[in-house]
């Protein structure tokens, strides 16, 4: 009886709503249990938000460990897009589970056991990543035209300072001024602007005054004030295409807590100004007064004590321990000097509305940073310690490579095939079974002893591969502790 394990994705918020995901687990737990095979509650998987045009998926990840590991003979998906909406990952996936052993079954496709059925399967996969390219690309294209034509429901929701007035049978929608935050607008312009303080000190001024914002449940961050000085809606050019979507680089503190994985593996990044689209609204602020925050923004930014000149050994390495959030380098004057120090934002009091979120205090630069040094210079003044380290990289990467892990299971399924075909043997001589039966099953049996002495032999191979490719690598890791002394 096969182990199978589950597979299922939705990518979208309304996808998850409509409950999608359970209809695929409801499908698949059912065929399961038509074909009789044995499926644990907890291989049952769900990545729920996850696009499928990529593969780092934690879902995804496990059944592949699964696979490996040999702890699974089948996957169960109920579409070719649902393991992926792009061609050419189905195929890597497909082509990885059956290296394993590893059958992949698609409940809502057919079952790939002739060169034809292959095609057909490859053809789905194909039209699959068609249909979704083409719907993003039209879908790009229609935006583009609708805010080139000044439709303003184009872009997403009115900023602040705006109400947004939807379309009627006869009326386009708009953006009508909230005369409230219009005012909320025009004091973060002047207090930037004249009165020339900082982005910090704007945002305490409003939270020190109550200023609720658009939603009312949260405090007003630098970040929101920031955004609001640069949006060019406020003096009557409401822009789209202000930003692309590009792949995840920050490595975040909600990222960290997630284990590396995150459901949106992409981040904005700002286009080209000329790439903009205007769409004309009622304007807020006067050009002027939006040119002279541009012009103290661009100089803050050259300016910025962010923009170090002193570098650290450690900076932008460190993370506390005790909450999670990074530590920045700070510093404080006394009548000889300047001391610097790492301090986590965590503990930073007028970040958080409710106060600090960590009591852990500054640390003196010079003294982290001298112990580290030293233990990495003592570190390097013990061979055996840095052979001991690549030995046991070494070892963790053998016991981790996937085809290595499978070769027990493969070994296991070849003896379990050749005692059937005795069995078989056995049972003719004694009369239990004709000599067509035997006829039929025998070359079945012979035919997966060979794929798995095939398998076992791509795996040796890897094996010898792998262990010279070790073998260099610790060459030359060593060869480079040498060179340096």
């Amino acid at each position: 009886m096969k182990t199978v394990a589950i597979y299922t994705r939705v990518s979208s918020e309304q996808q998850k709503e409509n409950k999608t995901i359970e209809s695929q687990v409801g499908a698949l737990v059912n065929f399961a249990k038509e074909k009789g095979y044995t499926l644990p509650e907890e291989y049952i998987f769900r990545d729920e938000g996850y696009s499928g045009a990529v593969l780092v998926r934690p879902g995804l990840e496990r059944i592949r460990d699964l696979s490996a590991e040999g702890q699974i003979q089948a996957v169960l998906v109920y579409s070719p897009d649902r393991l992926s909406r792009n061609y050419a990952y189905q195929i890597v996936l497909i082509d990885e589970f059956q290296a394993n052993g590893t059958e992949v079954l698609f409940v809502n496709s057919p079952k790939a056991e002739t060169p034809e059925e292959a095609l057909l399967l490859q053809f789905q996969g194909m039209i699959a990543e068609y249909e979704r390219a083409m719907i993003k690309e039209r879908s790009r294209r229609g935006k583009r035209h609708k805010a080139q034509s000044g439709v303003i429901n184009i872009l997403s929701g009115a900023p602040f300072g705006y109400n947004y007035i939807r379309k009627k049978e006869l009326v386009n929608a708009r953006y009508e001024i909230n005369t409230q935050e219009a005012g909320v607008v025009q004091r973060i312009y002047r207090l930037y602007t004249e009165e020339m303080k900082s982005m910090g000190e704007i945002t305490r001024d409003l939270n020190r005054d109550k200023v609720p914002t658009r939603k009312g449940i949260s405090p007003w961050q630098r970040s929101t004030v920031w955004a609001i000085l640069r949006n060019p809606a406020y003096i009557g050019k409401a822009c789209f295409g202000k930003t692309q979507r590009t792949e995840r680089t920050r490595i975040t503190k909600p990222l960290r807590e997630k284990g590396g994985y995150t459901n949106r593996n992409n981040a904005n990044k700002e286009t080209p100004r000329d790439q903009w689209i205007e769409i004309s609204v009622p304007p807020i602020i006067t050009v002027e007064t939006f040119e002279l925050a541009g012009e103290r923004l661009a100089q803050n930014k050259i300016q910025s004590k962010r923009n170090t000149i002193e570098q650290t050994l450690l900076q932008g390495m460190m993370v506390c321990g005790q909450c999670g959030y990074s530590l920045y380098r700070t510093s404080t004057k006394t009548s000889k000097r300047k001391i610097y120090y790492y301090r986590c934002l965590g503990s930073d009091n007028y970040r958080f509305e409710k106060g600090r979120k960590c009591d852990c205090r500054p640390v003196r630069q010079e003294y982290v940073d001298e112990l580290v040094w030293q233990s990495i210079v003592e570190l390097l003044q013990e061979p055996a310690l840095i052979q001991r380290e690549i030995d046991k990289r070494i070892g963790e990467t053998k016991k981790v490579d996937p085809m290595l892990n499978q070769k027990v299971f493969l070994e296991k399924q070849k003896a379990k095939s050749i005692k059937a075909m005795d069995k078989l043997l056995d049972a003719y001589q004694e009369g239990l079974i004709p000599i067509e039966q035997l006829r039929k099953r025998i070359p079945e049996l012979q035919k997966r002893v060979n794929e798995t002495v095939k398998q076992i032999q791509d795996i040796q191979i890897h094996e010898i591969t792998l262990g010279k490719q070790l073998e260099l690598l610790d060459i030359a890791a060593f060869t480079a502790y040498t060179d340096s002394y």
